[in-house]
């Protein structure tokens, strides 16, 4: 779900040169759920090999980060971890939508209507153990080092970056901000569009800086009331938020008062759970500096070897990039991200 803080953030335009050099730190699972959101057969079914592994999530992984490696942004990615508990009540709650999107798909499905196919059929997606491992496997043909969170992933990739192992977070979720990230990068796409979910259609997108402390001074609040306001107009952890309250009245409340308890004590959580526990949630989760942020050369037999004879990538396809190292791919991915 993430929170919904984008009407009352600064969120400033730059360009892919920008980001030359700099470091970033991508929360997987929000890319590759994109990738397997919008990267579809016509029907809405995700793409497969020749023995049914799913392949929609490399492809889109395997264009982006050679693409910017082209452009000399260097990546790092992030996997989520354990869940906190307080998350699990959001994920039944999708789990359902998940199922409702389903039967959807059936239905348009069997009358063929493509539009409601590629609709619901992207609303089903669902990242698996092997869909993992598989980018996984493909991150580290890369050369791209990869750190397991043991927790959130944004939390983990938030410390990083506090840390000054990386420049920003990439990811399209504004929660990493609550995690204290100095600094977030969206739209990392090197098309300059972006795919409609369950559409046949794309806007236009350019990559967008939110600097932390920027946005805090320009909101006139700390850190602290930050977190408040998330939990106002709703996180993972209590998703329903205040009914009535978006992120501008939120914003107006919290600096109404100088402590949670009087905040908190004004309004009613729609979902069943208390405010001190979300909150300390966000304060508390588990991150680790045990990790290893190291770049590798390609390993191009591995890479032409999974990619080809395993999963049934274009022979000359993935030799246009192995042959340069820093090639683009063919334009037609382009199509989807």
């Amino acid at each position: 779900m993430g929170v919904k803080l984008k009407d009352i953030l600064i969120r400033r335009p730059l360009s892919l040169k920008d980001f030359s050099g700099k470091v970033l730190v991508v929360d997987a699972y929000n890319m590759l759920y994109q990738f397997l959101s919008n990267i579809r057969a016509r029907d809405g079914s995700l793409l497969t090999d020749s023995r049914g592994n799913v392949t929609s999530h490399l492809i889109g992984l395997f264009s982006r980060c050679t693409n910017l490696m082209e452009k000399g942004v260097r990546l790092v990615f992030v996997f989520d971890g354990v869940v906190p508990e307080l998350k699990h009540k959001e994920l039944s709650r999708r789990a359902e939508l998940k199922k409702e999107a389903a039967r959807k798909y059936e239905a348009a499905l069997a009358v063929k209507d493509f539009e409601q196919m590629q609709k619901f059929g992207a609303r089903t997606s669902r990242l698996t153990k092997s869909m993992v491992g598989d980018a996984k496997r493909l991150l580290s043909l890369l050369g791209i080092p990869c750190v397991q969170a043991p927790s959130e992933g944004e939390a983990q990739a938030a410390f990083i970056v506090k840390r000054g192992d990386a420049w920003a977070v990439s990811s399209q979720d504004y929660d990493s901000l609550l995690f204290g990230a100095p600094r977030l990068v969206q739209n990392l796409s090197i098309e300059g569009r972006r795919k409609v979910p369950g559409k046949f259609s794309y806007v236009r997108v350019e990559p967008v800086l939110i600097d932390l402390d920027e946005n805090l001074r320009n909101l006139g609040i700390s850190q602290e009331k930050l977190l408040w306001l998330a939990v106002l107009v709703g996180t993972d952890y209590n998703p329903s938020g205040v009914k009535g309250i978006g992120p501008k009245k939120g914003l107006a409340l919290v600096k109404e008062h100088e402590t949670a308890e009087s905040l908190f004590s004004s309004v009613e959580l729609a979902d069943d759970v208390d405010w001190r526990d979300v909150l300390k949630t966000f304060e508390e989760i588990k991150v680790t500096d045990n990790y290893t942020i190291s770049w590798h050369p390609v390993d191009k037999k591995g890479l032409f070897d999974f990619l080809v004879n395993e999963r049934d990538f274009s022979e000359v396809r993935v030799n246009k990039f192995l042959g340069s190292l820093c090639g683009s791919l063919q334009k037609g991915l382009g199509d989807f991200l």
